[in-house]
């Protein structure tokens, strides 16, 4: 877990000349930028504290405290979901930059967010995401899938009356949806040292229509896995299973990770049979002894055949490449990734291969995001606030368009005051123009100073009565306009 720490915020001046629509600006003379937030960069991880921004109070995710940022990471932005912090701690979708700057923030109250992550939805970039609550070590609740505004465009529920689990939620080239779903039903346990009356967790996961949400598969693991191939403690409510990760192969079958019995099963997309397992006490593969691995998470096939998964181990956390030879029945390590600090992550995680070669690692339990070279140097490290985890978490190209208008939000103090600016999930302003006039058909600019971070300050003459911030892009082009304000 994390360990409470107060972030530092940078504060340095930047002074901009502008022309005077009003005498009152032309006395001040310049425009003063006020940074806010970004990332500390230290050899000591500290969690990253709250934010707290004069535009947008209601936020308050922290975002991350950067400690390793070195050339070679890769394009987009880091893509999180965290919960956990104990209350009045918002959780939720985060969208943070490299220096640890939010960039989108949705917190939900009493409710959490997981799998939070960009994907293809009718041939568009898409977000999605998992919200709901978590009870038995899974979720309850159902899956959104948002456009660049951030907008909702579906929402998915798993079908015939089942509750989708936070898992997975996977966007298939079908128009589908793979999720996953948990039913508890009473089972005979004696074999495994358990009561003739259990109860225990039957996974199951769902290939759903995404128009129609009509169920076109259903699996479930007590038809296909026998309780004896578990490694958890039984006891009430069983989760003997723990499905985690489901993953369309190359062949078109599916590679479905489940954590407790510390396997990789491979099934018939069409008959939802076994064609191999890999791992666990019935494993079909000879694995190399520094290739196994224990309590997994989300095993993928890559381009190049071999399978990456998040090993969460025993005492060491790893994320892994495997060659896996389906022929000759061997599996070898490719490539390895720990934390510097021999991170154990006691569960969640994920692992990443990005278009560039590197690797992004999830540490799921443990608070922590990293990006690491093809050949395993850390190139990017961050951690998150106090108390926080994140199921998963992603590096994506991602464009945003900010939802509504620009909010500006006016302090003053000692006689003079102070503009604060942000637009929350925006990623096309380049600078802010600071506009003045009588109403929205007569503004003039005042003057301009660059966006930094989340939100940018700027200091604003004592005379000026009225104030409207407009965004520009890298070309000048307008992409947005606050409201008119009057400063009282």
């Amino acid at each position: 877990m994390a360990h409470t720490a107060d972030m530092r915020m940078t504060r340095r001046r930047l002074l901009v000349g502008g022309g005077s629509a009003l005498a009152g600006l032309a006395a001040l003379g310049s425009t003063e930028l006020l940074l806010r937030g970004g990332g500390a960069f230290g050899a000591t991880a500290e969690a990253a504290a709250a934010p707290t921004f004069f535009s947008r109070p209601d936020l308050r995710i922290p975002a991350l405290r950067v400690t390793t940022a070195r050339p070679g990471i890769a394009p987009g932005l880091v893509m999180l979901a965290p919960y956990n912090a104990p209350s009045p701690a918002q959780a939720g979708a985060l969208i943070v930059d490299n220096a640890g700057n939010p960039v989108w923030e949705q917190p939900l109250s009493h409710l959490v967010t997981a799998d939070f992550r960009v994907q293809t939805y009718r041939g568009q970039p898409a977000l999605t995401w998992w919200q709901g609550v978590i009870t038995l070590g899974h979720g309850v609740g159902r899956y959104v899938i948002a456009d660049s505004s951030y907008q909702p465009l579906a929402h998915v529920n798993a079908g015939d009356g089942h509750q989708g689990d936070l898992h997975e939620f996977l966007i298939t080239d079908r128009g589908t949806a793979l999720l996953t779903s948990y039913t508890v039903s009473e089972r005979d346990l004696r074999a495994v040292g358990g009561s003739a009356h259990g109860t225990i967790q039957d996974a199951m996961f769902q290939e759903v229509d995404v128009r129609s949400g009509r169920v076109l598969f259903e699996w479930r693991s007590l038809n296909h896995i026998p309780i004896e191939e578990s490694y958890y403690p039984v006891g009430g409510d069983w989760d003997y299973v723990h499905l985690n990760s489901i993953g369309v192969d190359s062949d078109e079958n599916l590679l479905v990770s489940a954590r407790n019995t510390h396997t990789i099963y491979k099934l018939d997309r069409r008959s939802g049979q076994i064609i191999w397992r890999l791992g666990g006490k019935h494993g079909d593969f000879q694995i190399a002894p520094e290739a196994v691995f224990a309590w997994q998470h989300d095993a993928r096939r890559q381009p190049d055949g071999t399978i990456t998964m998040f090993d969460n181990g025993d005492s060491l956390s790893r994320a892994l490449q495997l060659n896996v030879d389906e022929k000759a029945r061997r599996v070898t390590l490719q490539r390895a990734f720990a934390h510097p600090s021999k991170l154990h992550a006691s569960s969640q995680g994920n692992v990443q291969v990005l278009p560039s070669g590197n690797v992004l690692v999830g540490w799921g339990a443990q608070p922590f995001v990293s990006e690491f070279s093809s050949a395993g140097k850390l190139l990017f490290d961050a951690q998150l606030g106090t108390d926080y985890m994140s199921y998963r978490a992603y590096r994506v190209p991602w464009s945003g368009t900010g939802e509504g208008k620009p909010t500006v939000a006016i302090e003053r103090s000692r006689g003079h005051a102070d503009a604060f600016i942000s637009w929350n999930g925006d990623t096309r302003v380049a600078r802010w123009v600071a506009l003045t006039g009588m109403s929205d058909a007569t503004l003039s600019a005042i003057g301009s100073v660059p966006r930094t971070g989340f939100e940018t300050g700027m200091r604003l003459s004592p005379l000026l009565t009225r104030l409207a911030i407009r965004g520009v892009d890298t070309a000048g082009a307008t992409v947005g306009t606050s409201k008119l304000l009057t400063i009282q």
